[in-house]
């Protein structure tokens, strides 16, 4: 089969499977988790199957497939296809969809309309990564928000309600930026040529470096806003601790694996790629904005007493690392930021996989309720949880500290931390970046001991057990894909480097000669 044709099935397989499950006649909840693992199962197997035949060695577009519907009053197309940097998130997606199937055998109520819910939103993120054409990235981009809104909403926590009304608010708002500055953007390519004016994103990457500095600036803020929001990053992370507390397990694991990626996979794609006199112009406070990010998210965690809570302000610390690669604007700190949104997909809904587990067992979440000496009679559990604890925090060997110390290394020998004029300002931001991650081993380290060690609980003893079947294969596929990622990160980063390198380069290019003209305007 066409390897183009296999990129459209993997693409429509989950809505079909939502389709499927939803009609499915019968009232088994076994029938429709049965369903789910299968649909789950095959996306693996095709997304495996095409990144097989990907070719590294190109930074090209491959398995492009396009159909224009609309011509007037503009464009409107079908159009998908991968590159390195897509491809390596579209696996990620079948990947942590399959982990969070299986994490879901807690669920019991209205579960045929669960894992609808689940392979719709499936769906809009395979469409956000495939998504070439900027109207068509945009859709699939707010679709995501009616099943996640849902997913919340339905089988969430106490507080779900509000949990689900606030993200949707705060990324509805996204939304509405973003549909602004798309629409900006393409008024001005229609002012400066109409020839130009199109939402192909191959062609809209050549293009819009042609506009003039204040029109780049005025776009790209819309899409950067929208985008720092879905990351999420301070001042507009506040809905995600909410969403993550109150969201089931599976649907956290998803939260942070997948949907947080949207957010930096389109600041890499969209604002970097399209608008190069932005960072020009602002690039050391992005790298500001993400040291802001780190920081605050770490000394968030030290005063949490909910483990999911903890969790979450850690992925808000750990997504400030990729602005500070993206800000850095150096090959090797980009490319550190794209491997940190792989990695901290295994690693985080390895997390929250594991909090789950904790909390079926005692049905609470503060720590003090807890009251540690669980490894007693959970030691597998424990196992599992000290694994993803040292992956979180950075230790060498595993993904985690590939990606931190890739976009370090980046970040501090790019050309901005070398610059006269913002050197010492970028290189001062990364040095308390730096500091930072020793608060992550704090608070990672004090919640491992506050939950498993000391003396074993009276309240406990006799009334716990250990992991089953389906959560060691769970904890397990994600640690050693962590693992393996840590071990031999180069066949991870030979996927997508090209894409990086190119994005990078072109940025600086393009900088370099906005600059030029600046100095030279008679040129």
């Amino acid at each position: 089969m066409d390897n183009a044709l296999l990129l459209k099935v993997l693409l429509f397989l989950p809505l079909l499977a939502a389709g499927i499950i939803a009609v499915n006649p019968t009232k088994e909840d076994k029938d429709a988790r049965g369903l789910a693992l299968f649909f789950s199962w095959v996306m693996l197997a095709l997304s495996l199957v095409i990144g097989l035949q990907f070719d590294r060695t190109q930074a090209g577009l491959q398995f492009a497939s396009s159909h224009p519907w609309v011509t007037h009053p503009f464009p409107v197309a079908f159009h998908i296809g991968v590159d390195g940097f897509s491809m390596a998130l579209v696996m990620l997606t079948s990947f942590v969809t399959l982990m969070s199937v299986y994490a879901s055998y807690a669920i019991q109520q209205r579960v045929k309309l669960y894992y609808a819910n689940v392979m719709l939103l499936t769906f809009s993120i395979l469409g956000v990564f495939m998504s070439q054409d900027l109207l068509q990235f945009f859709v699939m981009y707010e679709f995501e928000l009616v099943p996640m809104y849902f997913l919340i909403a339905i089988w969430g926590g106490p507080r779900r309600g509000y949990a689900a009304m606030k993200f949707l608010l705060y990324t509805f708002f996204g939304g509405v930026l973003m549909f602004a500055a798309l629409l900006y953007t393409y008024t001005q390519l229609i002012a400066m040529d109409p020839a130009t004016a199109t939402f192909n994103m191959t062609m809209l990457s050549s293009s819009t470096n042609s506009l003039p500095v204040n029109a780049q600036v005025v776009a790209c803020l819309g899409f950067f806003l929208a985008f720092i929001i879905k990351l999420p990053s301070v001042p507009f992370h506040t809905w995600l601790p909410d969403a993550h507390v109150e969201a089931p397990t599976p649907i956290s694991m998803m939260l942070a694996g997948l949907l947080l990626k949207m957010g930096s996979y389109g600041l890499v794609r969209i604002c970097m790629g399209f608008f190069p006199a932005f960072f020009a112009e602002y690039a050391p406070w992005v790298v500001a904005l993400g040291a802001i990010n780190i920081i605050w998210g770490a000394i968030a965690c030290l005063v949490q007493k909910d483990m999911k809570r903890v969790i979450a302000f850690s992925s808000i610390s750990h997504m400030g690392f990729i602005l500070l690669g993206i800000g850095s604007l150096s090959n090797a700190a980009v490319n550190g930021a794209i491997f940190q949104m792989i990695s901290h997909g295994f690693i985080s809904a390895m997390l929250f996989f594991l909090v789950g587990t904790v909390y079926e067992r005692c049905h609470t979440r503060l720590l003090p309720e807890i009251g540690g000496g669980l490894a007693y009679q959970m030691p597998v559990i424990f196992y599992f949880w000290m694994f993803a604890t040292m992956a979180n925090l950075g230790l060498p060997a595993l993904s985690g500290f590939v990606g931190e110390v890739t976009v370090f290394y980046g970040a501090y020998t790019s050309p901005l931390a070398q610059s006269s004029l913002h050197g010492a300002w970028t290189q001062g931001w990364i040095v308390l970046s730096a500091l930072a991650v020793v608060l992550t081993a704090g608070y990672m380290l004090w919640l491992l001991k506050r939950l498993f060690y000391g003396p074993e609980q009276p309240k406990w003893k006799g009334h716990l057990y250990d992991a089953t079947m389906t959560e060691r294969f769970v904890a397990t596929s994600l640690a050693v894909v962590t693992l393996v990622f840590g071990c031999v990160p180069f066949y991870l980063n030979d996927m997508y480097s090209h894409v990086g390198d190119r994005i990078t380069t072109e940025c600086l290019n393009r900088i370099q000669i906005s600059d030029n003209a600046k100095a030279s305007p008679n040129l």
